[in-house]
């Protein structure tokens, strides 16, 4: 999600894409789902979102150890079998963490007439050195990165998620923004919350501001491996407003969305994403794009709003390893009548990776590699530092996490390569390197601040 260099009253004004009858939309598409998620939910148990999948293969768990073994003698006869134990809480599936923070089990409160809700929350503060800082940041910066708390119902036909409060979203390659500005420039004080109505046992429908489908890379700095964003999630979205519709069959699933891209309140984008899981391996398959043209553009929609964009990401989990490569190519139109003209690309690949070593401490390594095309001559879109330019980024994230509590430090290196001259880092944008070194520590809330009973 690169931020544009700037945004003229006049290119906005050329935004001719708004449906006037959004709302209209939005209203039959609600009372559609709820119609059909009833009429599933009445013939068909839902699957409850959250709840863990079935183990298989090397997934099976092992028996504990440490606990004793009864003799023979003492065992119950067989016709009176004891009771077996409770299983432990688990997790719920959202938020999502890519891995090594895990998250805790939620608190569970009676809301009367609503059922069960699940409560997590995430605090955390950030401090950031860097050099070769671009005019407007600082050698230094210290801010909260996360104040966030997740409410949310997981079973019955009809369930929600909100996630509200304050947040921050570093990135390589962009100047660092106040969370605030943050907030205020992106995707406000309630960035996530939708209404999901379960359709059945393997079907879904999701009304609401929705995590993208697009990248390796979520959006919160808790769920994922290193504190910053990377150089590929700049071409990406990260919030999206519509519908989205999740089906599994079997070992795959997949998921189709109508919603506004990047965060631009136009309606004219449309995403899709395939998922083959077995065992260790997933294989995804993404694509978005618009499909109309947009010339609205604001910090949180930049010109990459009128672009397609295409994943294909592996990932490997097993034991004490998490080993994520992905491919990204995106595509800008030439589009005259928007302000596009010469279009552009990326092509870009990127290998996160992440090994648990004892003690709750992890080593996640990410690497990257993006380029664009066009020239300046052209009047190409600038996608990145220039067009035509490049970059190359390497960060470390030694990480350690106790129960709820969790520090973490990024330590990254970012080249850019074939810059326009004022595009690069530093007061006068003439250097193509710049170092960062980031440290966050935050606590993950969840079962752990509800009173145990004995």
């Amino acid at each position: 999600m690169r931020y544009p260099d700037s945004v003229s009253d006049e290119f906005i004004k050329k935004d001719n894409m708004t449906p006037k009858n959004l709302k209209s939309v939005l209203v039959f598409l609600l009372a559609a789902a709820t119609t059909s998620a009833a009429f599933a939910y009445s013939s068909d148990s839902p699957t409850t979102l959250g709840t863990n999948p079935p183990v298989s293969g090397d997934q099976t768990p092992a028996p504990a150890t440490g606990a004793p073994t009864p003799a023979a003698d003492q065992q119950a006869p067989a016709a009176t079998p004891a009771a077996a134990a409770p299983a432990a809480p688990a997790p719920l599936a959202s938020p999502a963490f890519t891995g090594p923070l895990s998250g805790l089990p939620p608190a569970v409160f009676d809301a009367g007439p609503l059922g069960k809700l699940s409560v997590n929350g995430f605090i955390s503060g950030m401090g950031l050195v860097q050099s070769n800082h671009v005019p407007g940041d600082s050698v230094g910066q210290g801010t909260l990165s996360n104040g966030l708390i997740v409410l949310q119902k997981t079973d019955g036909w009809f369930q929600f998620y909100v996630q509200a409060g304050a947040y921050n979203i570093p990135a390589l390659g962009v100047s660092y923004l106040s969370t605030e500005r943050t907030m205020s420039d992106f995707f406000g004080p309630v960035p996530i919350a939708y209404a999901k109505f379960q359709a059945g046992k393997n079907t879904s429908i999701l009304i609401g501001s929705l995590p993208t489908l697009i990248g390796a890379e979520y959006t919160f700095t808790f769920e994922n491996m290193n504190v910053s964003r990377g150089l590929l999630w700049n071409q990406e979205n990260a919030v999206n407003r519509g519908v989205q519709i999740n089906q599994t069959m079997g070992k795959f699933t997949g998921s189709l969305s109508w919603n506004d891209g990047f965060y631009s309140d136009r309606y004219t984008w449309v995403s899709g994403s395939l998922a083959y899981t077995n065992g260790a391996h997933a294989l995804s398959f993404v694509a978005g794009g618009n499909a109309g043209h947009t010339a609205f553009q604001s910090l949180a929609t930049p010109v990459q709003n009128n672009s397609s964009i295409y994943n294909v990401i592996y990932t490997y989990t097993k034991g004490a390893w998490i080993i994520q490569p992905y491919f990204q190519f995106t595509d800008v139109p030439t589009d005259a009548q928007i302000g596009v003209i010469k279009g552009a690309n990326t092509t870009g690949g990127a290998i996160l990776a992440s090994y648990a070593f004892k003690h709750g401490f992890s080593l996640p390594v990410r690497w990257e590699y993006i380029s664009s095309s066009g020239s300046a001559a052209q009047n190409s879109a600038n996608l990145m530092f220039g067009p035509g330019s490049a970059g190359t980024s390497l960060t470390v994230t030694p990480t350690i996490q106790h129960g709820g509590l969790f520090a973490r430090g990024d330590v990254s290196w970012t080249h850019a390569s074939s810059y326009a001259p004022g595009l690069g880092f530093g007061q006068n944008g003439l250097s193509g390197n710049q170092v960062r070194a980031q440290l966050e520590v935050g606590f993950i809330f969840g079962n752990n601040i509800v009173e145990k009973k004995p």
